[in-house]
């Protein structure tokens, strides 16, 4: 794999990551490595298959959100790529994700 750093422009509630700054709308810039968008990819994907799951459980009322490993899980995979964004991300970036308060009292590697 290529070691070069690239910039990518990402868009979280999509899980879309592309090179291009025009071709949609994007939230966060960043730098990385092919490895580096292949873990953000994976991560992308874990929360896709985690939203079906959270769908189909949706439909049994009796389990409450803070009960349910289905729904840790997608908040766990968040953090993980909120994480990943801070870490390769430009100032305002980090700026951004600061101001949400998603990764108080977590290691930021």
């Amino acid at each position: 794999m290529d070691n070069e750093r690239k910039t990518y422009y990402i868009s979280v509630s999509t899980g879309e990551i592309t090179q291009s700054r025009t071709s949609s709308p994007w939230n966060f810039k960043i730098e990385a490595t092919d490895d580096e968008i292949i873990q953000l990819r994976e991560y992308f994907d874990q929360n896709h298959a985690n939203d079906w799951e959270n769908f189909f459980r949706a439909h049994v009322p009796y389990v409450q959100y803070h009960h349910d490993r289905e729904n840790d899980a997608y908040d766990s995979v968040t953090v993980q790529v909120y994480k990943m964004i801070y870490n390769l991300g430009d100032e305002e970036a980090k700026k951004h994700i600061e101001s949400m308060g998603i990764l108080n009292n977590k290691p930021l590697t």
